[in-house]
């Protein structure tokens, strides 16, 4: 930018390159340190002119966005389930499509009977307590939705990926949330003699290797998306390996593609699960399933 220009005439301008109204507003809150929740803010300083500093930032932003970038890996953080979580392009975005597991989870869950504190664990009510797993955790989006919502459970993550994992404990650190991290596949990064769960759930990566809307996301890390030639390779092996990690009437949940509702289904069947169902998301397609052990 060679002149200064005000608040109002950046986003007018930024609109007509061809963003979102809403992805202008954000990006310039962020390079103004304002909160993300601010707009008022924007409206009632339309008339104050852009730092040279911040416009130069602002501009490297907005073509960015225009490539496709998404608007979290810009401006470092995504809201999920009210908490404001702290992402990079080590891990996936987190999507409101993900918030349907985490309400099932939670209606899931037993009552809340007896206070625990985190800190001490292996206490005489440890035995009794709620236990919660989020595999593939990412940036910790459903473990850390799910011990906000009830800080009395016990929430285990795991994740492959070592970077993924410092982001989600940063993020735990940050909210003050205390999570249980384990490295490594799936229920194999569990330590040995770890107690069963009430619940295990996971976001896995569910995209065919050769889907054709992997192009859309290809600033977001691709063995966080693709599993196999269907899409259900990890679907496959969660499903496969979850029933002995699962407290008798405990329960799997799996969000997938929006096609592979009946195909996890049948996975869930032939091992031995039960009251097998599944949820829709905010669209109206079946975005999770999940299954009973049986009592």
């Amino acid at each position: 930018m060679t002149t200064l220009q005000n608040l109002s005439q950046t986003l007018v301008r930024l609109q007509a390159q061809g963003l979102e109204r809403l992805d202008a507003q954000l990006l310039l809150l962020h390079v103004l340190n304002k909160p993300q929740s601010d707009r008022g803010w924007l409206l009632s300083h339309d008339t104050d002119n852009l730092p040279v500093a911040s416009a130069d930032l602002l501009r490297a932003l907005a073509r960015r966005r225009l490539a496709g970038e998404p608007l979290a890996y810009l401006t470092g953080g995504k809201d999920f389930y009210g908490l404001n979580l702290h992402v990079s392009p080590d891990v996936l975005v987190p999507r409101p499509d993900t918030e349907t597991l985490v309400d099932w989870l939670l209606q899931g869950l037993p009552a809340a009977a007896r206070q625990h504190d985190d800190k001490a664990p292996g206490g005489a009510n440890e035995a009794d307590r709620v236990r919660v797993l989020d595999l593939g955790t990412g940036s910790g989006a459903i473990a850390l939705a799910v011990k906000a919502s009830r800080p009395d459970v016990h929430v285990s993550a795991t994740d492959l990926s070592a970077t993924a994992l410092a982001i989600a404990q940063s993020n735990a650190q940050r909210l003050k949330l205390h999570i249980e991290f384990n490295q490594g596949p799936w229920l194999a990064a569990l330590p040995a003699g770890s107690p069963p769960f009430d619940l295990i759930a996971s976001n896995p990566p569910y995209i065919a290797e050769r889907d054709p809307h992997l192009a859309a996301l290809r600033f977001e890390p691709l063995q966080a998306l693709t599993s196999g030639s269907d899409g259900l390779k990890d679907l496959r092996q969660i499903v496969a390996s979850a029933p002995v990690h699962l407290k008798a009437g405990g329960w799997l949940l799996l969000e997938h593609g929006y096609d592979q509702a009946a195909a996890v289904c049948q996975l869930l069947l032939a091992s031995g699960f039960t009251r097998v169902q599944s949820r829709c998301d905010l669209a109206g397609i079946e975005r999770c399933s999940g299954g009973q052990i049986p009592l």
